[in-house]
């Protein structure tokens, strides 16, 4: 295993890395008054579109995408990019086309899609003059087990008639999520892995019904396009949305959340990395007990401890992401669990001291860092919540051990 950047990566990252700095860091304050200001709650706001351009103009456009449409990166490629981005999580994903949920809706389509979904709506996702959202986890039904979900999608001659009921469905909030992909059951009978379908959904289809946008901690993560309760109720759209073949949404949407794993973990060491700095720069610049706070044992602690953290998941993170460019995400399997578990619970360890060594402000709207910790808690359940992986991650290592002997 070679993790050394090659020439390319370095230059990207050199490019992404001078963005930032032009054109990301000193719109943030902008961001989070127009945010706070604008009269559509969870429209984006406008000084989002100057950034938009001025990444696809440096070719820092649709970074994560491996095919044609896309840089053409590896998934080692495209890791200590993605870290560069999570370091304005809010921000800079938005501004260069690589935010979730989109990112995940484009993989899905660009791998099961038929020409004239591509053409209806990856094209558009991929220039960025829409969003989307993904539709599975529901209220009623322990979501962590895909095969729970009850929304059901019936056919009704050449259209398919959906009802259900979906909640935390990240980014539809945001009005320019035009279409949803809802995963939903085509047939209650079938294997309990085929009987799941997707399906897209334009978002004005009559009986889409989105009743409210869900808090996270308190928050309303509007920054995000919001996470959306959403009723179906006899929803119709044409068989040809189907997406694959009917059986296939857990399958898909396994591949689907591959990828997404591990971008998360990847966005989640340049948060990592910028609560270090916060923290050392807050520790330097204030006084308790006559010294400054970065001379108490404690802290020097938290910042060491942080420091080989951040370390230890980014090895990790970097050898997934080469599992998956050499062996593909099955023979990745193992590493991609291992970093979605210890990732999230490891930045929110840093994010919570960099919380700490901010005192009161460390809970205000004044830093990130509140804001953040919600963020990073939140990821604990996203993609899967801790305890599935740990078991799925247990349960591989038994049967292994239990081959060799």
């Amino acid at each position: 295993m070679d993790f050394a950047l090659d020439a390319r990566t370095i230059e990207l990252r050199e490019r992404l890395t001078a963005f930032m700095d032009e054109h990301i860091y000193p719109i943030e304050p902008t961001y989070w008054e127009q945010l706070e200001a604008q009269p559509g709650r969870w429209s984006p706001p406008p000084v989002i579109e100057p950034a938009k351009r001025a990444a696809r103009d440096r070719g820092l456009w649709n970074l994560f995408h491996p095919g044609e449409e896309g840089a053409g990166l590896t998934n080692l490629q495209y890791a200590p990019l993605c870290e560069v981005l999570g370091r304005s999580l809010h921000i800079a994903p938005v501004a260069t086309n690589c935010a979730a949920p989109d990112t995940g809706n484009m993989e899905v389509l660009s791998m099961f899609g038929t020409p004239e979904q591509k053409a209806q709506w990856l094209q558009p996702l991929l220039e960025g003059r829409i969003r989307s959202a993904f539709a599975m986890t529901e209220p009623h039904v322990a979501s962590s087990d895909a095969t729970n979900i009850e929304t059901s999608i019936v056919r009704d001659g050449d259209e398919y008639v959906i009802n259900g009921r979906k909640w935390y469905i990240s980014g539809a909030m945001n009005p320019e999520a035009t279409v949803l992909i809802v995963m939903g059951k085509t047939d209650p009978s079938a294997d309990r892995h085929q009987q799941q379908s997707m399906v897209l959904v334009p978002r004005d289809t009559p009986g889409v019904d989105i009743r409210r946008g869900m808090k996270v901690f308190g928050y309303d993560d509007r920054d995000h396009g919001g996470h959306a309760e959403i009723d179906f109720v006899d929803v119709r759209v044409p068989v040809s949305n189907l997406i694959g073949e009917e059986g296939g949404g857990f399958a898909i949407a396994q591949a689907r959340l591959g990828p997404g794993r591990i971008h998360h973990c990847m966005r989640l060491i340049g948060i990592a990395e910028r609560s270090l700095e916060l923290m050392v720069e807050r520790a330097a610049s204030r006084v308790a007990f006559g010294r400054p706070l970065s001379d108490q044992g404690v802290i020097r602690d938290w910042i060491a401890e942080s420091r080989v953290r951040i370390e230890q998941l980014r090895l990790l993170t970097f050898k997934a992401a080469w599992l998956m460019d050499t062996v593909g995400n099955k023979g990745a399997h193992t590493e991609i669990q291992a970093i979605k578990i210890a990732a999230p619970s490891t930045v929110e360890w840093i994010v919570d001291k960099a919380v700490q060594v901010h005192g009161a402000g460390g809970l205000s709207q004044d830093f990130p860092v509140a804001e953040w910790y919600a963020q990073v808690r939140t990821l604990r359940f996203a993609d899967g919540p801790d305890e599935v992986h740990k078991n799925a991650l247990a349960r591989h290592e038994i049967r292994r051990m239990s081959t060799r002997g």
